[in-house]
């Protein structure tokens, strides 16, 4: 549709995910947001889990060799919280971000204006950590030049992206039991079934500071669950059901 594709006027949040203590983090996101005419507000970083989520902690060890930090739960915890409260108030739409990205305000206040479920786009990134497969689902959306692509495999990182009710109800019932890190299970679009897109090139940046999170979860995976037959097999399988998904996916074209 590109250029003229036309804007809605729906009402959307947009959530700025943030340790209440991270007053310089804050501060220079705010500096960085003067010029947004979208208004915009903090949500309070969870530090602990929170209600309704169900932490096993043998099937995290299974996936990732090691437990998960205070931190990334928090993480998790904050996302969760998101999609529970945007159920619970009916919200149809909300743009999420972190606060060490840097935005490109320009793209998204059209983006905020854009009723995404009519358009058939449930979630969507604004950034992606790493390159992993894709395809072009629409060429020059809302700008020249700006594709939405889908994303088949882990391309990690929570930094930004929109979420319709629909999505946050497909991710919040799927997510509730705790099996991996947050953006590891939001990723999994061959196991919850709302397809991974994202925007392309991205129109935010992950700032070059010290993350919240901590650099634990680069480390070896030592646990023996990890290494055991089952969850061999369980990887084997794992990567036939994202092959299939590329498969069906290349069938659409």
């Amino acid at each position: 549709m590109g250029d003229s594709l036309p804007e809605s006027g729906v009402a959307t949040e947009v959530l700025v995910v943030s340790l209440e203590t991270a007053a310089a983090r804050r501060a220079a996101f705010a500096e960085r947001a003067e010029s947004t005419s979208l208004g915009w507000r903090f949500f309070d970083a969870c530090t602990a889990p929170a209600p309704g989520m169900v932490i096993d902690e043998p099937a995290i060890r299974r996936n990732k060799g090691r437990a998960m930090s205070k931190g990334e739960i928090g993480c998790y915890a904050s996302h969760f919280s998101i999609w529970q409260d945007m159920i619970a108030r009916d919200v149809r739409q909300a743009i999420v971000l972190e606060d060490d990205t840097v935005v490109d305000w320009a793209y998204l206040e059209p983006l905020a204006r854009t009723d995404l479920h009519a358009e058939g786009i449930d979630y969507l990134r604004l950034y992606a950590k790493r390159p992993t497969w894709q395809r072009v689902v629409r060429q020059d959306f809302l700008q020249h030049s700006r594709a939405v692509v889908e994303l088949v495999g882990h391309a990690y990182g929570t930094q930004g992206y929109a979420i319709t009710l629909e999505g946050a109800r497909r991710l919040a019932e799927h997510c509730r039991t705790v099996r991996r890190p947050i953006d590891d299970e939001m990723d999994r679009s061959w196991a919850h079934g709302l397809p991974n897109l994202a925007l392309y090139p991205a129109p935010i940046l992950e700032a070059a500071i010290v993350s919240d999170i901590g650099s634990s979860r680069f480390g070896p995976k030592a646990d023996p669950l990890y290494h055991s037959m089952k969850q061999r097999a369980w990887r084997q399988v794992e990567r036939a059901r994202m092959r299939m998904l590329k498969a069906r996916r290349l069938l659409e074209r």
